[in-house]
């Protein structure tokens, strides 16, 4: 097995599915409102994304959406990954983690709806797009 990644103290990583368009520009929505760059960003289909998911043992092929990597080998999948994420943003973002207080299960049927209709909604990339010049140092798999 590979060393583990070691992001830098205080600092979490985000993966995400690198082909959907959603997906990518959430990504882009979380860059301009992580005013504290507390977030780096990878996909599930690059090699770091797997190399992460498998230490976790987290089958891609089950949550094939957002996870949100804590240092110390803590994760969070579906949405409590996208709530503690905005939990970090900043305007008004915060607010939506009172929908932490909804039954997980809950939270993650809608959750699961939209994810298996995003490809329909919103499209899916041949490849994951470049990131910018400002916005490669963020990416971990570039």
């Amino acid at each position: 097995m590979e060393k583990e990644l070691q992001l830098p103290e205080g600092k979490m990583l985000i993966l995400f599915d690198g082909v959907c368009h959603f997906c990518n520009d959430s990504i882009r929505f979380i860059m301009k409102r992580d005013k504290y760059n507390l977030f780096y960003f990878a996909s599930l289909q690059s090699d770091l994304g797997q190399q992460m998911t498998e230490e976790r043992g987290i089958d891609t092929n089950l949550i094939d959406s957002i996870i949100l990597i804590d240092p110390g080998n803590a994760y969070y999948l579906k949405s409590t990954a996208a709530l503690e994420v905005a939990k970090k943003l900043s305007g008004l973002w915060p607010a939506l983690s009172v929908f932490l207080y909804l039954p997980e299960g809950f939270r993650n049927w809608f959750y699961d709806y939209f994810a298996r209709n995003r490809y329909d909604w919103f499209g899916k990339m041949e490849a994951c797009p470049m990131p910018s010049p400002e916005e490669r140092s963020r990416f971990l798999d570039t």
